[in-house]
């Protein structure tokens, strides 16, 4: 079992910039899919961005080419860049990790870090 923790996360105007890194245990980190994924107020969640263990990556359109996300297998983490933001993308940011993309997660969903962007 992989245990994630997310950090990162706080408060920041429009057009800002935020880094959030999820830090994993377990030895077989690399071989697993890592994704960010989001929590608004009275929504469900959603996967914003996934990276294989190739580094291919995958993004949700509502945040293409604002955000970025990649992973350090050395040192078992994930980051999610996140660039222009807007006061939609204010949510609980979780990650969280597939065997393969679309198998459905397989960590238990954390404390997540919470994002919020004032206009």
């Amino acid at each position: 079992q992989v245990q994630l923790v997310e950090s990162g996360g706080g408060l920041v105007q429009a057009g800002g910039s935020l880094r959030l890194t999820c830090a994993a245990s377990g030895s077989i980190f690399s071989t697993y899919v890592m994704g960010w994924y989001r929590q608004a107020p009275k929504k469900t969640r959603e996967l914003v961005a996934r990276i294989l263990s190739d580094g291919t990556t995958n993004y949700v359109d509502s945040v293409k080419g604002r955000f970025t996300i990649s992973r350090d297998n050395t040192k078992k983490t994930v980051y999610l860049e996140m660039n222009s933001l807007k006061p939609e993308d204010t949510a609980v940011y979780y990650c969280n990790y597939e065997g393969k993309p679309g198998w459905g997660v397989l960590g238990s969903w954390g404390q997540g870090t919470q994002v919020t962007v004032s206009s």
